[in-house]
């Protein structure tokens, strides 16, 4: 991405504000013009205060110089504000754009792309473009026209030495050009590198107990180190760089003024230009030459800011596979009073990251209203990936998931998801507290309506108990809690938000025996008038389930209840055998 195509991304989260950016152009402006008019009062200074005889003459100098340093002042508080107002504002928004673009996107692009790489685009990237915008890009800006107008002014001065000047300029600019590329590509390089060490201890901190558990520590700290090091390399091969730019641009500047300087003391020497004229001119060329060193130490930072860019804008064009508002059927039409009979008719399904495998192939199945149906099987049945084809994660390939005969691509898949209430295996809970977890599915839920959907999950005594109940915050993850808290937190939340399809994974799977008694009559209550999708290893926990599936390979193996499947179906038999002794005693045999 070159700088005019940084540029003209940046620009849509600037237009705006155009009306700052118009502001800090005339305090930006303003400043440059009142910085080149101190040349001039130089120039009087020199051949009217310093080499006559008035003291009037010198005390007019001091004070026209005073003046222009107090208006100096004023516009660079001004320019200084407004771009570092504008630099914070755009970001923010930039910041906005994309969390609000990555909460959309496909659950497959997360497979393949690490949090902690989209969290360092989303934190260190932008870091680096709120000082960009608010710090180097004025500078940039102020050098430039620092720049054209010292240079006009050197013309009006003394045209030999500026024809001198404009000759050397290209000698100058060659280095900010030709290093500005190897720049660019190294500070790309260096973001990545830092996302990478980001991305690790996120990693590591995030299962530390795993760490520990395993004395993995001093491993870790190696290998953590390790990315340090490549990010350091990559890092000290961009700052060689920049560097070596700043420090032959400002060897080529001086040695230039030094050559002016000769020039232009010989012609005041010899009378033909006076000693004013050769002070302003010498402050121009300074100025110049600061100006060019000031643009080549912030190009390598416009570079960086390049890099940055490019990787915030193919965050932001990463399209989802899944479209938010495909359709406009009602939710009415699709979930009546007793639920929504859901039917998958010839699915097919390879997860995009792994398109050799057939997760799910050839899948017929049925599920009536306000019907319960229990999936089992072995691991990597197909099992979880038919409820997060129903909650239209992913779409199958091949064949048509139906809600009441409506197939789900024709609906928005906000208006789906509100239908269905999912208790997972893992229950995912937020670094906030109790009320709000709970609240997770009905935000306007009333507190008493809290407190009845955690007593019917059996969360309601533990929950007291917490330092500060339902106050309490949970920790990243709910790490404060154990497992079975947090399946019946999980548990909870679905009551809480009464859905017309509830979907079960493994949703007793922490919790002890007395503690799953408990919840199971609560799920009972839960599953009457909706529809309601299990998936259980443990048999016990499904017997009443309406209609009970086998799973294996990704297909439906065999259909039944519980007694009719000990009879048909050898996999089916061979689990129960596994988990119950005797079962054709204590369990009768289903005739129905």
């Amino acid at each position: 991405m070159s700088a005019g195509a940084m540029v003209a991304a940046l620009w849509r989260y600037v237009r705006p504000y155009r009306g700052v950016l118009w502001g800090a152009g005339v305090a930006l402006v303003f400043t440059a013009g009142v910085t080149l008019a101190i040349g001039q009062g130089v120039r009087l200074l020199v051949d009217h205060g310093l080499t006559g005889d008035s003291s009037q003459a010198l005390s007019h100098a001091v004070l026209v110089i005073m003046v222009l340093a107090v208006l100096m002042a004023v516009g660079t508080y001004a320019r200084h504000y407004l771009v570092s107002w504008l630099g914070e504002r755009v970001v923010a928004d930039l910041r906005k754009a994309v969390f609000d673009h990555i909460v959309t996107l496909h659950p497959s692009y997360f497979e393949t792309n690490r949090s902690g790489e989209i969290m360092s685009r989303l934190t260190t990237d932008t870091s680096l473009l709120q000082h960009i915008i608010g710090t180097s890009f004025s500078m940039a800006l102020r050098s430039a026209l620092m720049f054209v107008g010292a240079l006009i002014l050197l013309l009006f001065t003394n045209l030999k030495l500026s024809l001198m000047v404009l000759v050397g300029v290209p000698l100058v600019l060659l280095p900010i050009v030709f290093y500005g590329r190897r720049v660019r590509k190294l500070s790309k390089a260096s973001q990545d590198s830092i996302a990478d060490v980001g991305s690790y201890a996120g990693e590591i901190i995030q299962h530390i107990k795993t760490v520990q558990s395993y004395t993995r520590e001093q491993h870790e700290q190696q290998a953590f180190a390790a990315e340090v090091e490549t990010a350091f390399s990559v890092a000290r091969r961009r700052i060689r760089q920049r560097s070596l730019l700043v420090a032959v641009v400002i060897l080529l500047m001086f040695g230039a003024v030094s050559g002016l300087l000769w020039v232009g003391g010989n012609d005041m020497i010899a009378g033909r230009m006076s000693s004013g004229d050769l002070a302003a001119f010498v402050f121009y060329a300074i100025m110049m030459g600061s100006a060019v060193a000031t643009i080549s130490e912030v190009y390598g930072e416009l570079q960086r800011a390049t890099g940055a860019t490019e990787r915030l804008m193919d965050l932001l064009n990463v399209k989802a596979d899944i479209p938010r508002g495909n359709g406009g059927v009602e939710p009415e039409s699709i979930a009546g009073e007793a639920g929504a009979r859901i039917a998958f008719a010839a699915v097919e399904f390879r997860y995009p990251s792994r398109p050799e495998q057939a997760a799910i192939r050839d899948l017929q199945l049925d599920v009536p209203a306000g019907k319960s149906l229990a999936l089992v099987g072995p691991s990597g049945a197909g099992k979880s990936t038919l409820l997060e084809l129903l909650q239209r994660f992913y779409d199958p390939q091949h064949g048509r998931i139906t809600l009441n005969g409506t197939d789900i691509r024709d609906l928005d898949t906000a208006t789906l998801r509100r239908q269905m209430a999912v208790v997972p295996q893992q229950p995912a809970l937020f670094t906030a507290d109790v009320w709000y977890n709970l609240r997770y599915g009905k935000p306007d839920a009333s507190d008493e309506e809290v407190i009845a959907a955690a007593r019917a999950a059996h969360a309601h005594d533990f929950i007291l108990q917490l330092p500060d109940g339902y106050n309490s915050h949970l920790g990243e993850q709910g790490t404060r809690l154990s497992g079975g808290q947090k399946q019946r937190l999980a548990i909870a939340r679905a009551i809480l938000k009464d859905p017309k399809i509830l979907l079960l994974d493994e949703a007793t799977s922490a919790l002890d025996a007395e503690s799953e008694y408990h919840v199971q009559q609560a799920l009972q209550t839960l599953m009457q008038n909706r529809t309601t999708i299990v998936i259980a290893h443990r048999l016990a926990t499904i017997l009443h389930a309406d209609n009970i599936a086998v799973m294996d390979q990704g297909q439906i193996i065999a259909q039944g209840t519980h007694g009719e499947l000990i009879k048909i179906s050898p996999l089916y038999k061979r689990l129960a055998e596994l988990q119950f002794q005797d079962f054709a005693i204590k369990k009768p045999v289903d005739e129905s």
